[in-house]
């Protein structure tokens, strides 16, 4: 009699054994970004985004896993056809040994030829400038969104700042009305 070549198992226990399962980390599977540049949105004007990979080494990939990225002096330069990333602090992995990353490094940039043309042309121009957004994982790979910014002067803040205000105002008042039974 020939022996059985495959292993069936029952539904039930299939959905016991994926139950049992821990949830997986929201920075690792996607839901939440790695890395946020809020101040970015402050001190400069956004005018184009673009998605780019990172050429990292393992123990920088974890370490972001664990939330130790900051992007806060981060700046991405094009110089000789290739983009990089310069000032991102991807802090040590906890659980790295003598072969751990420098915290600091110059790191690449993985764009198509086109679209480091591209910024190539548009980073040239005076006053503007690549800062990365924010950092994410999709499909398990490290992702930069980077912005082509302008740089806001002071008036140009405080102006943000009061547009805002009224914005947060105005939603007020207007749920306030809602609630009063008004129309």
């Amino acid at each position: 009699m020939p022996r059985q070549t495959s292993h069936v198992t029952s539904a039930a226990s299939a959905q016991a054994a994926q139950k049992a399962a821990r949830p997986r980390d929201p920075v690792a599977s996607g839901e939440r970004d790695a890395a946020q540049n809020r101040a970015a949105g402050h001190n400069y004007f956004f005018l184009e985004k673009f998605e780019a990979g990172l050429a990292l080494r393992g123990t920088e990939v974890k370490s972001i896993r664990e939330g130790k990225a900051n992007l806060r002096d981060a700046y991405g330069l094009v110089k000789d056809g290739e983009a990089f990333l310069l000032n991102l602090h991807i802090g040590p992995y906890s659980h790295g040994n003598i072969a751990n990353h420098d915290e600091t490094r110059t790191r690449k940039l993985l764009l198509h030829t086109e679209e480091i043309g591209k910024l190539l042309s548009k980073t040239q121009i005076k006053g503007h400038t690549l800062i990365p957004t924010r950092l994410y994982f999709r499909r398990g790979r490290v992702k930069c969104e980077l912005a082509l910014a302008k740089g806001k002067q002071d008036w140009d803040k405080r102006e943000t700042e009061r547009r805002r205000e009224a914005d947060r105002e105005a939603r007020a008042a207007i749920k306030a009305n809602k609630h009063r039974g008004g129309r």
